[in-house]
């Protein structure tokens, strides 16, 4: 293999040096997130369980159960998920504690989604903790552990977690396709799913989305939505390029996520709160900055 062969390009980009303080500030993020997310949803995780047997519909790794748990047992699976992401935050005992919070986080996120509707609004953020959980991202800021010397192996960890926001934009963009081929382009099908969305929820006592009756008077409009969609969904490798052409599309599929509550009232908090986008971004510069100032208050030695 030659310095200049496709492969040894592919390995040079793929296994380039990052900062062992960017992963950690993502192991921090992404499993505070996590925390959060369970904490948030913890009355409708339970009350789930309290739903008839023959809703039950196991999904994922919970079709290794005959029936649905209990839900004294249910409550002390969210309950130790909760601690162990706490502590994968922290960085305690990470080596065990992570794949177990992650282990964790998969079975109350699947066993929610075998009550009812599949959700997939949290499949980015359970892979995200999954990759991290194999990942070496507490040999910085971690409680209990002294900074050491860091390894050089860290390019290829953020970039494992970039290329899981893409392959999901990818996939997004291929189903769309595979639903209609190029015909979804015209924003016909997208019009009528977003009619019977809005109509289903005032039905239904929810509430519509702000705009969506405005932009069903003008079908031409989805076209445009359609196009701009499938540009940004299966355009998400440029986010693989890093500077500033991956800012621009994260900026974009933002305004897209935010187009999509005015639109639909579906609400993707991971990539509205800048979750998803957080592997492309240099989010250890705040932690940075907070962490040294707490060391020169600490010892202000440090400042002189």
């Amino acid at each position: 293999m030659t310095p200049r062969s496709p492969v040894a390009v592919l390995a040079r980009w793929w296994f380039a040096p990052a900062p062992a303080e960017r992963l950690a500030a993502l192991r921090m993020l992404i499993g505070g997130y996590a925390f959060v997310y369970l904490w948030i949803r913890f009355g409708e995780l339970l009350a789930v369980t309290r739903f008839p047997a023959t809703q039950w519909r196991a999904v994922g790794v919970t079709r290794l159960l005959d029936g649905p748990l209990a839900p004294t047992v249910m409550l002390v699976i969210v309950v130790v998920t909760m601690v162990l992401l706490a502590a994968f935050v922290l960085g305690l005992q990470y080596r065990i504690v992570a794949p177990l919070a992650a282990l964790g986080l998969l079975w109350v996120t699947s066993y929610r989604n075998s009550w009812g509707m599949v959700f997939h609004t949290e499949n980015l953020m359970v892979l995200h903790v999954i990759a991290l959980a194999c990942m070496p991202a507490a040999d910085r800021w971690a409680l209990g552990r002294p900074p050491g010397e860091a390894a050089a192996g860290y390019g290829w960890c953020i970039k494992l977690l970039v290329v899981l926001m893409v392959a999901t934009y990818v996939l997004a963009g291929i189903a769309k396709l595979r639903i209609a081929g190029l015909g979804w382009i015209d924003g016909e099908l997208l019009r009528n799913q977003i009619a019977i969305d809005n109509l289903r929820k005032a039905l239904l006592g929810g509430s519509i989305a702000p705009l969506a009756t405005q932009f069903l008077e003008h079908p031409s409009a989805f076209t445009v939505f359609c196009v701009l969609t499938l540009a940004l969904e299966l355009g998400a490798p440029i986010t693989l390029l890093g500077g500033w052409p991956a800012r621009l599309w994260v900026l974009a599929v933002w305004g897209f996520h935010v187009g999509v509550i005015f639109l639909m009232n579906i609400w993707f908090l991971y990539p509205l709160v800048g979750a998803a986008f957080w592997p492309v971004l240099r989010v250890e510069r705040p932690f940075a900055s907070l962490f040294g100032r707490v060391a020169r208050w600490r010892d202000p030695r440090r400042a002189a």
